[in-house]
């Protein structure tokens, strides 16, 4: 008899779940294992004692109740989830338990005691309230956003639906995937059928449409979808949300709108302003020949007869009036570069230089200048303007030259890459004047001299017009140098062009 109780202890004692005896009114500690004496949290003293005095906090908790109430009526007591406060070590503590009560009857059928059964379920209970928090807030979030989520049951086609889903569909009652389809606006289904085509593969469905209400206007909503598989990979659910974009899209079509019209205002403020410096330039070249011929008859009649201040006078004229003709000459070609189509052809860069030295062989004699320059490549562009460009760096390095030293002008090149492509890049290195590092980007601006119009004639539209022409060719133009020190151009242009004109 012993051992077949020793033998029941043991068994009890190794079973993990909390198990307790309670006899008699008062509900005298019989029996206990180790996980019922651990979860009391009071030491292992406690067979022979009463329950509530092992555990008084079970008095304020109805517990106590219960297991009086399982003594008295033979009725087994459960309870699922049940908040239960217990004092472990000093500290008043949070549970939750799966508890039960359970009758023992004696030979005549009555009941002398109560077995205690339970299991902890704290940690499980914990988890399932930060679920259903986390819940809450992403529906209130959802709710606050204006955003209405979906699930599409692929089998029944039936679709539950939360947030704000059924306002911005216009629904009342429970849908089918017909019928949201059917309020979808009829131009916007091809963009439905190419979005779950495009899901087939990549199992997201994104793609927006037009819904319209009873009254047919329409609203414009973003839907955005995930398609969930089962272990067979076959399509099972599709969950997603629908977002409404009307105001956005609205705001889209009056920015395009306003781009338009304000394109198109620019496009004819350009052509009205190009049309006026034509027009203008035009205009000023006949009084302008006019006035270089009768200051050269003027000068030609009364040469023998004026003094040196008149003759000083005449020659201002004549310096004015070149000058004159140089910025109208400059103002054509600036204003009718970008209207003008040039069609492309491939450039031997080597030709180009040298014609540039017949061009300006007077000025390179008279200055004593010499041009060092090396094996070019041959590029595509349009020949015109990659002759002006070269031949208006060329000018400028023998123009802006020392007043003590012969121009020396070096032009080297380079391989290099332009957005993965193969170019050439150029460098035009003087010993003149130089530049300081800060004028080298505002050198590119129209009509911005950094000299007196009076010691280097021009007209501030020459390097204007290079950048052009790069930029026309895909390329770019810099500068660097010193003042007193010499400049340094550097022109990339890309070998090949991706169309016929430019």
């Amino acid at each position: 008899m012993y051992q077949n109780s020793r033998l029941l202890q043991n068994i009890i004692d190794s079973i993990p779940l909390p198990i307790g005896v309670y006899v008699g009114d008062n509900l005298k500690i019989e029996l206990a294992n180790a996980s019922m004496i651990k979860t009391w949290g009071k030491g292992n003293d406690v067979l022979g004692k009463t329950y509530l005095d092992v555990v008084p906090e079970i008095e304020k908790q109805q517990i106590l109740d219960q297991a009086l109430g399982v003594l008295k009526t033979g009725i087994a007591f459960h309870a699922k989830c049940q908040k239960v406060d217990l004092v472990i070590e000093g500290t008043m503590m949070e549970h939750y338990f799966n508890y039960s009560f359970i009758p023992l009857f004696d030979d005549k059928g009555q009941v002398y005691g109560v077995l205690n059964t339970g299991s902890d379920v704290t940690d499980l209970q914990l988890a399932k309230e930060e679920i259903q928090n986390s819940n809450e807030m992403l529906t209130m979030a959802i709710d606050a956003s204006g955003i209405g989520s979906y699930e599409i049951d692929l089998a029944t086609k039936k679709i539950k639906t939360s947030g704000n889903f059924n306002t911005l569909c216009c629904i009342e009652n429970e849908a089918t995937n017909e019928d949201l389809i059917a309020k979808l606006h009829p131009d916007d289904l091809p963009a439905r059928e190419k979005a779950h085509e495009e899901a087939e593969i990549s199992g997201k469905i994104c793609y927006e449409a037009r819904i319209v209400n009873e009254n047919q206007s329409a609203r414009w909503t973003k839907i955005n979808g995930k398609i969930i598989k089962d272990k067979e990979g076959n399509p099972k659910t599709v969950i997603g949300i629908i977002q409404d974009i009307h105001e956005q899209k609205e705001f889209e079509e009056e920015l395009k709108k306003q781009v338009t019209y304000r394109t198109d205002e620019l496009t004819r403020s350009n052509n009205d302003l190009m049309q006026f410096a034509s027009v203008v330039s035009h205009d000023l070249r006949e009084p302008l020949r006019k006035i270089k011929i009768f200051n050269t008859l003027l000068r030609n009649d009364i040469e023998s007869d004026v003094n040196e201040k008149s003759r000083k006078y005449i020659h201002k004229v004549s310096q004015s009036a070149q000058r004159m003709e140089n910025i109208i000459e400059g103002i054509l070609t600036y204003s009718t570069l970008d209207k003008t189509l040039q069609i492309i052809d491939t450039i031997d860069l080597n030709e180009v230089i040298e014609n540039i030295k017949i061009d300006l062989e007077l000025v390179i004699k008279e200055k004593d200048a010499i041009l060092i320059t090396c094996d070019l490549p041959e590029i595509e562009g349009a020949p015109i303007l990659i002759s002006q460009l070269f031949y208006n760096l060329i000018q400028n390095a023998l123009k802006f030259s020392k007043a003590d030293q012969p121009p020396r002008v070096i032009i080297t090149s380079t391989m290099v890459k332009i957005d993965g492509a193969d170019a050439v890049q150029i460098t035009i290195k003087d010993n003149g004047i130089g530049l300081d590092a800060e004028f080298a980007e505002k050198i590119f601006t129209a009509f911005e001299r950094l000299h007196s119009k009076d010691h280097y004639e021009g007209n501030g539209l020459g390097l204007a017009l290079c950048r052009k022409i790069a930029k026309r060719h895909n390329g770019k133009i810099t500068a660097t140098g010193e003042k007193d020190n010499g400049a340094e151009f550097t022109v990339t242009l890309p070998l090949r062009q991706t169309v016929d004109t430019i």
